[in-house]
């Protein structure tokens, strides 16, 4: 049975490590999630998508100009008679009703340039404003984003170092549970321990087997994460440089939440909405554009003989347009309002989350110095009862159940660092500007 138990371990330790294992650091994770992580890439692009909107905005001040060149023929009286004055040929004959009424045909080149100019337009004004206001919040966006992977990233190692801190502590427990079985084995053979005795102490082994086995998996399952958050690919097994140890043990974090990124990129949604509520606003307001052109036109093809020109400005004004635009400015209204609301919402709400955190701390620092003296407890209690056993003096359920409780105050102990230190991460992701 022993030797079984032996062997399945060995060919779990094979299989679960039979990938490449590599070694690697805190700040080497932390650099390569910021470098490759996916999010952060699909939140880098949101925000160079905001940069173009509002490049696109920039039409509300810069002209448009195009280019035409138009070919045609026609018989058509007034078109026929309109080119021949275009291209400068009309003559005298030319007035002869016979002519203009059945024209020959006319053959018309144009080559057209032309600008228009925006000059006064407020609601274009305010999009603009809207579209800049909004990229400024995609970017704090993108850089909150970033934060977050950082913090996920040190979780994630967290629960590497922790996944390899319990197979470390397993692994002891197993070969304790082994040796006891070996002077349990002895005892019986001796006849100085009962069978079902000996029987306790084999479940004990299979059961510490179990959970050995569980722990190596959590090894690969912590691993993969990690991986994923570096968009790694292939078949490796990460190991960890860096202890579980508490970390950043007595420091206080000034806790703000006015200048982190998250909450001023709401601040700055808010404000886009409240731009874009004044744009459509402002459609009431009439609209004036210049335009020119400068034309050519001839009876061949890429050629000039007649020019002209045409300059002018034009002032619109959109009277009514069966109530749209109240339509529309209500509903942007009703979003400005909206998005104040999310933002005090967001506010509250992580104002509360930051408190909880704040305690979550001093609990959690609270623990580590419990666990740490239950730990040391249990860790003598099983020497002295191991001793004790040596000299059939303990019974089997006495040392089985000391040997239990010091692996599960180790796991206890080494959990609440874990627990520490993401309370800290969190803590500072929470205040981070």
């Amino acid at each position: 049975m022993q030797r079984t138990i032996l062997l399945m371990s060995l060919v779990l330790t094979q299989v679960i490590f039979a990938q490449d294992q590599v070694k690697i650091s805190l700040d080497d994770v932390l650099a390569r999630v910021q470098e490759s992580n996916a999010s952060i890439q699909v939140s880098d692009q949101e925000a160079k998508m905001a940069k173009y909107d509002y490049r696109f905005s920039n039409s509300v001040f810069l002209p448009q100009i195009s280019v035409s060149h138009t070919g045609m023929a026609t018989t058509n009286p007034l078109m026929a008679f309109g080119s021949k004055l275009n291209q400068g040929i009309l003559t005298q004959a030319d007035f002869n009703p016979d002519l203009l009424n059945d024209p020959d045909q006319v053959e018309n080149f144009a080559t057209v340039v032309s600008v228009q100019q925006p000059l006064i337009n407020m609601d274009g004004f305010y999009q603009r404003k809207a579209a800049k206001t909004t990229m400024e919040a995609k970017e704090l966006q993108a850089m909150r984003t970033r934060d977050y992977l950082d913090f996920e990233a040190q979780k994630a190692y967290g629960q590497l170092q922790l996944a390899y801190r319990a197979v470390e502590v397993m692994q002891k427990a197993y070969d304790a549970a082994t040796a006891n079985l070996n002077m349990a084995q002895n005892s019986f053979d001796q006849g100085l321990l009962q069978k079902a005795d000996l029987l306790e102490v084999k479940v004990r082994v299979t059961e510490v087997s179990d959970q050995l086995k569980t722990a190596k998996s959590n090894v690969k399952n912590a691993s993969d994460y990690v991986a994923f958050l570096m968009n790694e690919q292939g078949n490796v097994v990460f190991e960890p440089t860096q202890e579980l140890l508490p970390e950043n043990m007595g420091e206080e974090v000034d806790a703000t939440l006015e200048n982190r990124a998250d909450v001023k990129a709401m601040d700055l949604v808010s404000e886009a909405y409240k731009a874009n509520m004044k744009a459509d606003n402002m459609t009431f307001l009439p609209r004036l554009n210049a335009f020119a052109s400068y034309e050519m036109y001839d009876d061949q093809i890429f050629q000039a003989d007649s020019k002209g020109y045409i300059v002018g400005a034009s002032l619109s004004w959109d009277v009514f347009k069966g109530s749209q635009r109240f339509a529309k400015a209500g509903k942007s209204k009703t979003n400005y309002e909206k998005a104040q609301k999310e933002y005090e919402q967001y506010v509250a709400k992580s104002t509360i989350e930051l408190k909880r955190t704040k305690r979550m701390v001093e609990d959690a620092e609270n623990r580590l110095q419990t666990s740490k003296l239950a730990m040391e407890q249990s860790e003598e209690s099983l020497r002295i009862r191991t001793n004790r056993f040596k000299e059939g003096l303990e019974k089997t359920t006495d040392l089985l159940m000391a040997e239990a409780t010091y692996a599960e105050k180790q796991l206890a102990y080494y959990q609440t660092i874990f627990e520490y230190n993401q309370a800290q991460s969190l803590l500072t992701f929470l205040t981070k500007e």
